[in-house]
């Protein structure tokens, strides 16, 4: 089993494997080099990815600062699933933080998996739980975290981007101010 159909399978949850090949026969792979953008802001977001290997991030510019939203890492999709769904414009650009491999479904060979596997409408039902759920971790985190848990849980848990990533990019991202990351981080440290 492939890496890309192991989590599509942890993702959508039990999958019969001619409907998991049939899925995973959709997504084609495409690299993406360090700098260059996979959505930009204003634009219709047409497809769905899944990070194979590289980084991703999710942003917003505003007049005063850039604002992370997320940061995608192997094993995780990014897309922007309210312009994907509802194919409005994307608030958010997507960027390639270093050269990145991405499994992608276009809009159009997505909307062909429901004719293709029987049981798709309960399986992207879950799919969009699932990212649901993340999305309420991330806003719960928020609300009942200091600054320097939300600081300490990410660490604990990404340990790794803090050597890949701009220390900005995760500051945005855990809703603190560079200066605030900076003050932490030099307490944790120390």
């Amino acid at each position: 089993m492939t890496e890309l159909e192991q989590y599509i399978k942890s993702y959508f949850g039990v999958v019969a494997i001619d409907d998991l090949k049939t899925i995973v026969s959709l997504f084609k792979l495409t690299p993406i080099k360090k700098g260059e953008f996979l959505l930009k802001s204003g634009k219709r977001c047409d497809k769905l990815s899944f990070v194979q290997s590289g980084l991703l991030r999710m942003f917003i510019s505003t007049d005063e600062k850039e604002i992370t939203q997320w940061i995608s890492t192997k094993g995780y999709f990014s897309t922007d699933l309210s312009s994907f769904v509802f194919e409005t414009p994307s608030r958010w650009t997507i960027q390639a933080l270093v050269d990145t491999e991405l499994y992608t479904i276009t809009k159009d060979d997505y909307k062909k998996i429901g004719d293709l596997v029987p049981k798709w409408s309960e399986l992207e039902k879950l799919f969009l739980i699932r990212c649901f759920i993340i999305l309420e971790d991330r806003i719960f985190s928020h609300l009942s975290m200091t600054a320097e848990e939300r600081y300490n849980f990410f660490f604990k848990n990404n340990r790794e981007l803090f050597n890949q990533v701009p220390l900005q990019f995760i500051a945005s991202l855990l809703g603190m101010t560079p200066e605030t990351f900076s003050r932490i981080r030099k307490k944790q440290l120390s």
